[in-house]
């Protein structure tokens, strides 16, 4: 039973001496009876990806909007970039990058009639062209918005997002609907903004997502933070049993063991070579999250 607490060896926080750019601690919010947000702990050390997991309804983009100031708590401590959301002014939005999952606004605008408006409310912008590059839409700064395609938009989010210089930027389900090439473009995009420093709060339900981008990953769950960690941990992944295949005498065999490679080597033996049809099969981050989300279910009742 997961218990959703900074305390919870499946949550494990940021180092004490980590520079964070988010500190959560206790965040509550409530719709009538129902708790959206039950006590959420969480921490975004600065320059890192975090990205948030959960089912529909699990308080993801509550907590988020909370964040960015969009929405207030019945309670707990939020500090995002030294300032309380709740409290945060003009100069402190500045600093905040924010792509939500869908934006159909500023349609009749050209890509860079777009960019350049947006730069203008921000103290110190990008260069407008310099960011249109950098988001590969250097050939379409002169087509309108509704002429872009589905994947071409979420470029011109991101790059409204980033055109003001964000310290923190939030990505709310950003490929959804994409096409696999127009994902993997994507993520490379994602990843140089990371590696410009660029602190990033992802929201996703795509796990190969969260692992090819993440340096750590939260699950929510019922309004609760059940586990965070590097993917290659999260839920105890790392110490998870392997499960290895092979064929023998025609037939699939399979062991679950602790310790694959003695197993494997035992194999290499008995078949004098190349063992047939070996596989070697540890949990995948989707195996473990919807593990996590399942034995939180059947901890409820």
């Amino acid at each position: 039973m997961t218990t959703g607490r900074a305390s919870d060896p499946l949550v494990v926080p940021a180092p004490d001496d980590a520079d964070l750019a988010v500190r959560v601690r206790g965040l509550r919010r409530s719709y009538g009876e129902t708790r959206a947000v039950d006590g959420v702990d969480l921490d975004v050390v600065r320059g890192e990806v975090l990205a948030l997991l959960g089912p529909n309804g699990a308080g993801k983009t509550t907590t988020t909007e909370i964040l960015e100031g969009y929405r207030h708590r019945d309670g707990g401590e939020v500090d995002v970039l030294g300032c309380d959301p709740a409290h945060g002014d003009a100069r402190w939005r500045s600093r905040l990058g924010i792509v939500l999952q869908n934006a159909n606004d500023l349609g009749d605008l050209t890509v860079e009639e777009a960019v350049s408006h947006f730069a203008g409310y921000y103290p110190d912008p990008h260069g407008p062209l310099e960011v249109i590059e950098s988001v590969g839409l250097s050939d379409k700064r002169r087509t309108r918005g509704f002429d872009l395609s589905g994947g071409q938009r979420r470029r011109l989010d991101v790059a409204l997002g980033v055109i003001g210089r964000p310290e923190l930027l939030f990505l709310d389900e950003p490929t959804t609907g994409f096409d696999p090439e127009a994902r993997r473009e994507f993520w490379d995009l994602i990843r140089g903004l990371r590696g410009s420093g660029t602190t990033i709060l992802l929201t996703t339900h795509y796990l190969d997502e969260a692992e090819v981008l993440a340096d750590r990953v939260g699950v929510i769950s019922r309004g609760r933070l059940i586990a965070c960690d590097v993917p290659a941990r999260l839920g105890g992944r790392d110490e998870s049993q392997a499960t290895v295949s092979w064929r023998e005498d025609g037939v699939v065999r399979s062991e679950v063991t602790h310790e694959p490679t003695g197993l494997v080597h035992d194999l290499a033996g008995r078949f004098e070579g190349e063992i047939p049809a070996l596989a070697v099969h540890r949990p995948s981050l989707e195996d473990v999250y919807l593990s996590l989300i399942n034995d939180d279910s059947e901890a409820e009742s």
